[in-house]
């Protein structure tokens, strides 16, 4: 053993990462000094322990899986269920031990197993199991489409994107690890590695093939120590794995246009969009050797044309909606349109177990997506992009145990890449509303504006160890697991294009000829246009499963974690930048301000040395300790009335795409350059209204005579003197984090398991973007608005990057599930959570606080990230003809809506403030939509009403051959669920914020799909 140690420690200095295991763990009693040897059924592997003078075991390591298990003549099958801890004792007979018998499929291989449920946990949170992921229905094949059967949950489809989301958390906090290796995005969207998204808020395709998912554990907080880079839900995955019998299946899914009702957009404009939507693919598994060395080989891939409808803004002046002011080659383009992807997923893994006491693992995963995406209500066809997505994984394992410890070393290698890119090189065209309330986009045309695009990659190694001792007595029973971690990852990332984004005032007098306002790439000579970073991470904890009593059990584990990004740490702030920040006198409004602008900002309470980089005054943060303790009571030590709680902290990690923004934004920028209207002054003139243009009145606003070669963007480059804007970063940025405080009840009343859950979740230190802009009196307001106020002196507007985002969050969690067994025929789970949050950060991630002079000014309003109330019940049903029937019903009240309310439009209904000593022009309110629905009795209440249902048909072909037949009904009633919000006010001035009737909606509407899955 000693020599195995010396091996994990040396493995400490090689680059590393540590797993978060989704292996199994089973502990118990049996007679005192015996073998204890465990037989997966499936595989032959075999495992052995010895149990204690007291009669103590723990087997760890155990792959999910049903097994067979002998200790001196006494003998049980049982069932394991991923990252579990399953207690067995092997003193009962079998009849007093059994808790629930269930038939379980694992390929060819057909067993019957009493499944062990895991009760003595102290973390919150449930299984979804491979029962439920197979009979439920399913919009489209992402395995983590059935985390919402968990309570806390939420997985979302909007235009086909995907996301989920843990509670009032954005999904960036999470992480998901699959064979115990996390998925993390590293550089844009936080959650999973190709899951961003072309604007960073979902992906269309799917993350993992769902045939090779075997089972996934869901855990919303109080996770133990072994998980990092995390302050959200944990979900961990184990894959299947080949068995003694050859077997594989082959599926097609296919659905239409024609087997699906209009969308709302779709009806205001009269005509569905022609699109056809197919997933198929297949996997074949089998033995090598067999009871040694398996394999297992998946394909699956998604082939679909997403529906979307233009209808130009609908917002209405004087009962007349928005889109009727446009010009008609613009109103040409409003109608249905279609967006084509094309994804595909690859999944091939051999596990070899030469022996008894080790097991070798190798596996990789190769995913590819290419889609045209970009049209939505108020974006048209014309304006598509393409997005390619790429991400590569192998992982290698070996796990060797002894009698008394277990030691798992990985290597993982990952290679993901971003990149959504312009299809032409046409300039975009965006017409927009600065009329009246409420003001915005009206239609976008030709392109995407340039801030659309960027370029983002990760790539590295990694190498873990972890090392468990399950044969420590010592008052009692302890398992005790410690990991240490060395990563090394290199990030890149590149903003904007040099396109350009032309924008054209639209009001009652129609739309102006020219343009009043253009965006585009500048290329800034001098500077890299990709920010690259070397990063390194380590990490190591220390967990201590400990079994006091037979009764009570303490979870005692701490980690720490620390991470070097040196594009960040070494950063210098560019010489240019400090030259106007410090010069002793600058221009404003044709005056010339007899001090500098950093004695301007430390006017307005703002100290810029604490932005200034010099390249050494920046370091890595080294105190993420972390915390977690978590208690099981078993009342009466038969696992059927168990109180449980617990406690810690969990540190997440700053996103790449945010660090590298001083260089990516001053490399190539996106300046907002401004035009004088045809008519005078004024920008925006047809509507009455916009930013005051005055050329050469140097009052903030960059701002020329507009003349038809701007046409040409590369005559763009010469305009302005600066890079139009300057992000600076806070030096002592740390990372965010959550604590978490929880306690609850499981309970086990005849076949059903019922769990109750207060849970609390302080989310602190995300990271806000401010506006740092300051009048020469350092006030951020001046004749009521802070947007003519000077920015940085010849380079523009200033935006500086702080910890000042806080979330805190109450919820009780209600859990009720019958386990499906093939004998009773059924299953059924309910999941209810209701939340309480309040954010002080108005915006969802990345957060931009422009409105108040600092961020701390902002109030705490409720949070826009989840409903109050959410309901999802699912069912399983064998009847007669061997049909099996699926069921899901999912309700939840609106999601509240926040918005910056102007005070100096609605008065003081507003909530006018007084903030860092200046009357605030403008104000965060909250609303709850209005134009819900209802379901069934009551009245429009609900945001989201949605009940889904399928039915499979078995058919034995003989000879080993089984066509399944399954229908899925999606949306069965039609619900609109809306997702657009309108921003409107009571004649009070009240916020009265509505669902938009023609915008997009979530999930789908009524859709029937249908899928034939060949069986051998």
């Amino acid at each position: 053993m000693s020599g195995l140690i010396v091996a994990s420690l040396a493995a400490s200095v090689a680059p590393t990462v540590l797993a978060q295991s989704a292996d199994a763990t089973l502990r118990g009693t049996g007679p005192a000094n015996v073998t204890v040897t465990a037989r997966n059924v499936a595989t032959g592997a075999v495992r052995v322990t010895q149990t204690s003078k007291n009669g103590s075991y723990a087997l760890v390591g155990l792959p999910p899986g049903t097994y067979t298990v002998d200790a001196g003549g006494a003998q049980r099958t049982v069932t394991l269920s991923v990252a579990s801890v399953g207690t067995l004792d092997l003193t009962k007979s079998a009849a007093t031990a059994a808790s629930s018998t269930n038939t379980t499929t694992l390929g060819a291989v057909t067993v019957q197993g009493t499944t062990l449920e895991e009760m003595k946990t102290s973390e919150v949170g449930d299984t979804v199991t491979v029962q439920q992921i197979a009979t439920l229905p399913q919009i489209t094949r992402n395995f983590l489409e059935f985390a919402d059967i968990v309570p806390g949950m939420a997985f979302q489809t909007e235009n086909g994107k995907t996301s989920i989301h843990s509670g009032a958390q954005p999904d960036g906090n999470m992480n998901v690890y699959i064979d115990g290796v996390g998925q993390k995005n590293y550089v844009h969207g936080g959650a999973i590695s190709g899951q961003a998204g072309p604007n960073h808020d979902g992906d269309e395709g799917n993350p993992f093939p769902q045939l090779a998912i075997g089972e996934y554990k869901v855990i919303t907080s109080n996770y133990k120590a072994e998980y990092d880079q995390i302050s959200s839900a944990a979900i961990t995955a184990e894959t299947k794995s080949g068995t003694n019998e050859f077997h594989g299946e082959a599926f097609e899914t296919f659905n239409s246009s024609n087997w699906r009702a209009e969308t709302p957009a779709e009806e205001y404009a009269g005509k569905k969009t022609n699109g056809l939507q197919r997933e198929y693919g297949g996997s074949f598994g089998g033995p090598i050797i067999k009871d040694k060395l398996h394999f297992f080989v998946t394909y699956e891939a998604k082939e679909f044309s997403t529906p979307t409808t233009t209808t130009g803004s609908t917002n209405t002046y004087n009962n007349i909606p928005q889109n009727s002011f446009l010009p008609a080659s613009a109103q040409a383009q409003l109608g249905p349109s279609a967006m084509p992807f094309k994804e595909n997923l690859w999944f091939a893994k051999l596990d070899w177990e030469p022996t008894t006491s080790d097991r070798f693992e190798l596996s990789t995963k190769l995913r590819t997506e290419n889609q045209v995406y970009g049209a939505s209500s108020t974006v048209a066809a014309s304006a598509l992009y393409k997005y390619s997505d790429k991400d590569k994984r192998i992982d290698a394992r070996w796990q060797h145990s002894s009698d008394a410890w277990f030691n798992e070393l990985m290597w993982n290698y990952e290679n993901t890449l971003d990149s959504p890119s312009a299809l032409t090189n046409t300039p975009a065209t965006t017409y927009f509303w600065n009329y009246s309330n409420p003001v915005g986009q009206v239609l976008m045309i030709n392109s995407q504006d340039p801030r659309q695009f960027f370029d983002a990659r990760q790539m590295g190694n990694a190498l873990s160890d972890n090392l468990t001792f399950n044969d420590i007595n010592w008052h009692g029973d302890h398992v005790i697991k410690m990991g240490v971690k060395y990563k090394q990852v290199t990030l890149s990332n590149r903003d904007s294009s040099t396109a350009a984004n032309y924008f054209y005032d639209v009001g009652p007098g129609g739309t102006e000829s020219t343009p009043y306002e253009v965006v585009f790439g500048k290329l800034n000579n001098g500077l890299p246009l990709t920010a690259v970073s070397h990063n390194k991470q380590f990490g190591a904890y220390i967990q201590d499963d400990w079994d006091v009593t037979d009764k009570l059990q303490l979870n005692l584990g701490v980690r720490w974690d620390y991470e070097r990004t040196p594009e960040w740490l070494d950063y210098r702030t560019p010489q240019s930048v400090l030259d106007a920040l410090n010069a002793p006198s600058y221009q404003y409004n044709g005056q010339t301000i007899n001090s500098s602008y950093a004695q301007t900002l430390s006017l307005g309470g703002v100290n810029v040395a604490n932005y200034i980089s010099t390249g050494s005054n920046r370091k890595a943060q080294k105190n993420e300790i972390q915390p977690r303790f978590g208690f099981s009571y078993d009342l009466n030590g038969d696992q059927e009335h168990v109180i449980f709680g617990g406690a810690g902290r969990a540190y997440d990690r700053n996103l790449f795409g945010l660090l590298s923004l001083e260089n990516t934004k001053n490399a190539l920028s996106e300046p907002q350059i401004y035009f004088e209207s045809q008519s005078g002054a004024y920008n925006g003139s047809a509507a009455g209204a916009g930013v005051q243009c005055v050329p050469g009145a140097a009052n903030g606003t960059s701002c020329f005579v507009w003349d038809p070669k701007y046409y040409d963007a590369a005559n763009l480059q010469g305009l302005g003197s600066g890079v139009g804007e300057v992000d600076m970063v806070n030096n002592n940025l740390k990372s965010p984090y959550s604590d978490q405080f929880s306690l609850g009840m499981r309970n086990k009343l005849g076949d059903w398991n019922i769990s109750t859950t207060l849970a609390r979740i302080l989310q602190y230190d995300t990271v806000v973007g401010w506006y740092g802009n300051r009048y020469p009196n350092g006030d951020f307001y001046q004749d009521g608005t802070q947007w003519g106020s000077p920015g940085v002196p010849g380079i523009g507007g200033l935006i500086l990057w702080d910890n000042a985002g806080t979330t805190y969050q109450t919820q009780f969690l209600v859990s009720a599930e019958k386990p499906y067994t093939r004998e009773s025929g059924w299953g059924m789970t309910i999941a209810y959570t209701f939340i309480h949050a309040t954010e002080n950060h108005p915006y969802s991630d990345p957060s931009y606080a422009f409105d108040l002079p600092k961020p701390e000014d902002y109030p705490f309003t409720t949070s826009s990230v989840a409903p109050k109330h959410r309901l999802v019940m699912t069912g399983t049903l064998d009847v007669p003809w061997g049909i099996t029937l699926g069921a899901k019903l999912t309700l939840s009240t609106p999601i509240p809506n926040n918005t910056i309310c102007g005070v100096g439009q609605y008065g003081t209904a507003c909530g006018a403030q007084t903030v860092s000593g200046e009357a605030a022009n403008a104000w965060p309110v909250t609303g709850v939509p209005r134009g819900g629905g209802r379901f069934l009795i009551g009245g429009p209440i609900f945001g989201y009403r949605e009940i889904d249902l399928q039915a499979t048909k078995n058919i034995d072909l003989g000879h080993g051959l089984k066509l399944q037949l399954r229908a899925d009904a999606l949306n069965v009633l039609n619900f609109h669920n809306y997702a657009d919000v309108v921003v409107a006010y009571d004649n009070q001035g009240r916020y009265q914020p509505y669902y938009d009737p023609y915008g997009n909606i979530y999930g789908v509407p009524r859709t029937f799909k249908l899928t034939a899955d060949l069986k051998f």
